[in-house]
């Protein structure tokens, strides 16, 4: 896919991409979905988000070269320690194409996300 995606759902999103991307992508959908049941999926931004309780939880994307994850709240700050071998930023983790996702480190992530939208 090149440049902002137009897709209104997550399907039609992830079919924008090639067919690798496309296990990947779905991988981290589906890493969301089993983690915080309950999730809405959308499009938000222009990437797949899930939507807990009328609430933005986590959103993903894909890149060239990685997928990107979106944490909402302290999600990156909580697990800056395990998130050190990826590129991050502000908001944002970098899992690179060609490598297995973290899937254990993506679902604890999701857990506290879940726990902190109780809490708030």
């Amino acid at each position: 896919m090149t440049g902002r995606s137009t897709a209104e759902s997550i399907d039609a999103y992830i079919a924008e991409f090639p067919s690798d991307v496309q296990v990947v992508l779905e991988q981290m959908r589906t890493i969301i979905k089993t983690t915080a049941p309950g999730t809405v999926e959308t499009i938000s931004y222009a990437i797949p988000t899930f939507d807990l309780n009328g609430k933005h939880l986590a959103h993903f994307a894909g890149y060239r070269g990685h997928v990107g994850f979106y944490p909402t709240g302290r999600g990156i700050e909580v697990f800056e320690d395990e998130l050190a071998a990826y590129k991050t930023g502000k908001g944002s983790v970098q899992f690179p194409l060609g490598t297995p996702l973290p899937a254990d480190l993506i679902e604890r992530m999701v857990r506290f996300l879940v726990e902190q939208q109780k809490v708030l």
